[in-house]
């Protein structure tokens, strides 16, 4: 029998390779500013995101709408706390100031529900996924196959 073959390293995340992919390229700083919207929860809190939400940013200048006159005069006193809090969490000094501005603040979505849970495969689902799986002559690929196979018939109802 041959010799197996080393395990090929894990997928790489998309947003790891587009940042390599845009490496100092123009589009490499637009990537970083878009980060902002991804951070913002975490920089400020959920209390304040529910009154208040980045709309655009341009030159360092990162808009925010804010939902009301106090919640706009509380973060008008936190400006250099919430600059300083995204900044870290972005990675780099990518907010220089903030904007505030009277707007609408829509809801944030609710998360998205979660999958039904995975349920046994029946005998007769584990020999299709083997007899389809058999026809595979890379182990690696097989085996893949037969895990995303599973999971799929694991999460359809039984005919």
């Amino acid at each position: 029998m041959g010799e197996k073959r080393p395990r090929m390293p894990r997928p790489r995340a998309v947003a790891d390779l587009l940042a390599d992919a845009l490496r100092g390229k123009p589009a490499e700083k637009r990537l970083k500013e878009g980060r902002i919207w991804l951070h913002w929860e975490g920089a400020v809190g959920p209390q304040i995101a529910g009154h208040a939400r980045p709309v655009s940013f341009r030159d360092g200048v990162l808009t925010v709408a804010v939902a009301s006159a106090p919640w706009m005069q509380e973060l008008n006193f936190l400006k250099r706390t919430l600059v300083e809090r995204l900044n870290i969490l972005i990675g780099e000094p990518v907010v220089r100031e903030i904007f505030l501005k009277t707007g609408k603040i829509d809801k944030p979505q609710p998360p998205a529900p979660s999958p039904p849970p995975l349920r046994e495969l029946t005998v007769q689902e584990l020999d299709r996924v083997a007899t389809e799986a058999a026809a595979i002559d890379d182990p690696d690929l097989r085996a893949a196959f037969s895990r995303l196979m599973s999971r799929h018939l694991a999460l359809t109802p039984p005919k």
